[in-house]
């Protein structure tokens, strides 16, 4: 039997003999090309379910919160009164309460976490060592937050309390640290739980960045007379600095949303307080302890108005990362 390559010669074929062996490059192009259009489609369907299911949420919460619209308006973000019996609302306390003991834990979260990524990426380390730390770290994603908050009550605060009450009467002249004598549930206690929970966000994301740099970098960098720290803060930092954006984002995303670990030891206590040693309150912690319990009207329109805001607040940041990501890559470019 002889094996002959003859193409055919027939106007727009695509066959090719090889003996008894054949290829309709036509036909195979043809499935080909469905199986990428029909994956396509099934992208794009999950793509717009996904879309859906957030417009849905974002409608029924709006829907739920227009009776506290109506009646409080705009004025309900600085307002600082919630009393239940009387039917007034207001949302400064909690929108104050969200935001600092979230700013806490990204002060805290996001130099440790980078490190940590640092540590875990390099070889400083012997890569044993690296991959415990990495996997240690992470692992604390996986603890409940309700385990957290109560780790939190038993263990946490008991070791934390006395350096607040030594901070409270050591730096009283400091307004961060004015009240003299703390209790544990506070909002420095919250915001330290926090950025214990959102360390592995943090962490976990900023090593996968830093991972994927290219090696060309660092040795061009160290060919060049860089020493590795200099390496570190002059190339691999600005290369990978929209992962390290994204994972803050992430963090503080789940610090704004997070509920039962602070509920647990903030105090839930509506006030505004300069002092960080004072009990607060946050838009996720009072969803928790009154929703149950709401009455139809009023006062589920305000706590659905608060869980509208706390969407609006993750939206603003998401937003606000997207635009610093674009301006730091026009202004390297």
């Amino acid at each position: 039997m002889t094996n002959s390559f003859e193409p055919n010669h027939h106007e727009n074929s695509h066959n090719f003999n090889l003996g008894e062996n054949s290829i309709d490059l036509t036909s195979q192009g043809g499935i080909n090309f469905r199986i990428d259009q029909g994956f396509k489609l099934v992208v794009y369907l999950f793509s717009g379910i996904t879309v859906a299911v957030l417009l849905l949420m974002t409608w029924v919460i709006f829907k739920e919160a227009q009776p506290a619209v109506k009646v409080f308006g705009l004025g309900f973000l600085w307002s600082s009164n919630w009393d239940v019996a009387e039917q007034s609302f207001g949302a400064l306390p909690y929108i104050y309460g969200t935001l600092v003991s979230s700013a806490i834990a990204m002060t805290l979260t996001v130099p440790i976490g980078i490190s940590v990524a640092l540590v875990t990426s390099e070889d400083f380390l012997p890569p044993m060592v690296r991959n415990t730390i990495a996997f240690v770290i992470e692992l604390i994603a996986a603890i409940p937050s309700v385990i957290i908050g109560l780790w939190g009550i038993f263990i946490f605060i008991p070791i934390i309390e006395p350096l607040e009450i030594w901070l409270g009467k050591t730096f009283k002249f400091i307004p961060l640290f004015g009240t003299e004598y703390p209790a544990g549930n506070n909002m420095l206690t919250a915001g330290i739980i926090l950025s214990i929970m959102i360390l592995p966000t943090m962490s976990a994301i900023s090593r996968d960045v830093l991972m994927v740099v290219p090696k060309e970098l660092r040795s061009a960098s160290m060919a060049l007379g860089s020493t590795r720290w200099e390496t570190i803060f002059r190339v691999l930092l600005p290369a990978g600095f929209s992962g390290i954006v994204s994972a803050s984002m992430l963090a503080l995303g789940r610090a704004l949303g997070e509920t039962m670990a602070v509920t647990m030891v903030i105090g839930n206590y509506a006030q505004i307080s300069v002092s960080l040693l004072d009990p607060a309150y946050t838009i996720p912690a009072v969803l928790a302890n009154e929703f149950a319990e709401a009455e139809p009207g009023l006062h589920i329109g305000a706590l659905s108005y608060l869980g509208l805001i706390l969407f609006a607040l993750t939206l603003a940041v998401n937003i606000g990362a997207v635009l610093l990501v674009q301006w730091v890559g026009k202004k390297n470019s």
